[in-house]
């Protein structure tokens, strides 16, 4: 029998990647593209949507060129894509409305502390499950509708169209036939309610919006239209998975089951907990969010939120400005050869803390440094810094959620690093699993196109595939966690307590 491929295509922030799986989960070849990366003004961070359409159809045609696949053989399509960004463009002719603003862009700071000083934040947060601010779609939307002459004239048609990059995909993928979005990009606009699955009036009011410039919002598994004279795909290939690509990495580490986690160790590191069909509340400031809709489900199940700004950057710093290693991986065998950091404690906090602290205005600092601290010891501390931050995160997922967590899966660059992961393991209290597939962004796009075009049957049947590279299992005491951590958490307060000093 011939082998079937589900096409998954991965569109993130700096490039495009388009993957063949095969319908045994495993990645046959991939295919990437870089785009350019636009800064009109300080704050402001923009994208070219023909860049971003042209970058997938080169990677989809470097794909078929390296595989020598029959694209025929493509059963379904699945889309994992950057979040919160939003394009516009003309619903009767197809064109975009200027460039993309991207999730990274400030331009709508303003506007949200004029909606602070207006009281809405906490019912906001109660709606959406999203703290108020420019990072989310809403405000951009706004913006574009106010500040762009031509989106207002064809809002004033009912011509416009608003949606994140996964909307402008499908649009484009099918032809302008199909105009929707799954739960997981919706619930990242500040738009949907987290309790209806479908969009607020009271929201859609406050960001001066109407619903009919928005697309349709649809399970994540499900049918979201077919190709229609794509470059390189023959027409009729159903798009049947579409995630965030968060939650896409969550689902393609195979965390079903509430408790059960990831961290992947990227510039930052993103941590998503399963809390299943539970919509927890943060009061600590992470975010609640939909982890997906199962195909023909009628609820959803949900996820938390945290992250930690800096994470493999601090690494980066050591290679590009101490010098201390020459490349990213040397710091493992750097860091191995002492038992401990010396004292050094390291808070890389270069652009401020994220969660669950929030400080904006603290800076990375090293404490405990005397004369016979040497490059092993700062290297251990880095690694060491990079696990406890998580660990906060999660132990705040823990403790607001009441969710007893199972097991911690990794991904991304740095989950490579086997000192890092166990240091991870062993302040975190569970196992710590690394996947053989480490395309987990990827693959979870595949698995629930599959899925609801009916490769697999149901979870039990997802996870048949799921293959271990290696786990780490946590080998400290309750009473050397809490020790280290003690040490962590006294660092993190002089940092504070020091730069709100001199404020």
């Amino acid at each position: 029998m011939k082998q079937q491929y589900l096409l998954s295509i991965d569109q993130g922030t700096t490039g495009t990647t388009v993957s063949l799986i095969n319908t045994k989960g495993q990645l046959k070849v991939k295919g990437n593209r870089e785009f350019r990366q636009i800064f009109p003004k300080p704050g402001w961070v923009e994208h070219d949507p023909k860049d971003i359409w042209k970058s997938l159809r080169l990677s989809i045609k470097e794909v078929f060129e390296k595989s020598k696949v029959d694209p025929k053989s493509v059963i379904a399509i699945g889309i994992t894509n950057q979040r919160e960004t939003v394009v516009a463009w003309d619903k009767k002719t197809g064109e975009t409305v200027g460039n993309a603003i991207v999730w990274q862009c400030r331009r709508t700071t303003e506007f949200c502390e004029k909606l602070k000083k207006k009281g809405v934040e906490k019912s906001l947060q109660k709606t959406t499950g999203l703290v108020l601010d420019p990072y989310f779609s809403g405000t951009k939307m706004h913006w574009i509708l106010k500040n762009n002459p031509e989106a207002k004239a064809l809002a004033k048609k009912n011509q416009l169209a608003l949606g994140t990059i996964d909307a402008y995909l499908i649009w484009k993928l099918t032809g302008g036939k199909s105009f929707m979005t799954d739960v997981t990009n919706a619930s990242r606009t500040q738009l949907m309610s987290l309790d209806t699955l479908s969009y607020d009036p009271g929201l859609l009011k406050l960001f001066s919006l109407k619903e009919n410039m928005l697309p349709q919002i649809k399970a994540s598994g499900g049918h979201f239209g077919k190709t229609v004279r794509v470059a390189g795909l023959p027409s009729g290939i159903p798009i049947t998975g579409v995630l965030g690509d968060q939650q896409s990495a969550l689902f393609g580490q195979y965390c079903f089951e509430k408790g059960e986690a990831k961290i992947t160790f990227g510039t930052g590191s993103f941590l998503l907990m399963n809390t299943g069909s539970k919509k927890v509340m943060s009061q600590k400031g992470l975010l609640t969010t939909v982890g997906w809709q199962w195909p023909g489900a009628k609820e959803a199940s949900y996820a938390l939120e945290g992250g930690a700004f800096i994470c493999g950057a601090a690494v980066q710093w050591l290679r590009d400005n101490m010098h201390l290693i020459h490349n990213s991986p040397d710091i493992e065998k750097l860091a191995k050869k002492v038992e401990d950091s010396g004292g050094v404690e390291f808070v890389p906090a270069f652009s401020g803390l994220g969660a669950p602290h929030w400080d904006p205005l603290v800076r990375g600092t090293m404490f405990g440094l005397t004369r016979g601290t040497t490059n092993e010891h700062i290297a251990r501390a880095t690694l060491e810094a990079m696990a406890l931050q998580n660990v906060d995160i999660m132990n705040t997922m823990v403790g607001e959620s009441k969710v007893k967590l199972k097991t911690v899966r990794v991904d991304g660059g740095a989950a490579a690093n086997n000192l890092l992961m166990q240091l991870q393991a062993d302040y975190l209290g569970v196992g710590v699993v690394r996947p053989k597939n480490v395309e987990t962004t990827s693959l979870g796009a595949a698995l629930m196109a599959g899925l609801a075009e009916g490769v697999w049957s149901d979870k039990k049947d997802l996870k048949k595939m799921d293959q271990v590279d290696k786990p780490f299992k946590h080998r400290s005491s309750a009473t050397e966690r809490a020790k280290r951590l003690k040490r962590w958490h006294k660092a993190v307060d002089s940092m504070q307590a020091y730069y709100q000093s001199v404020r």
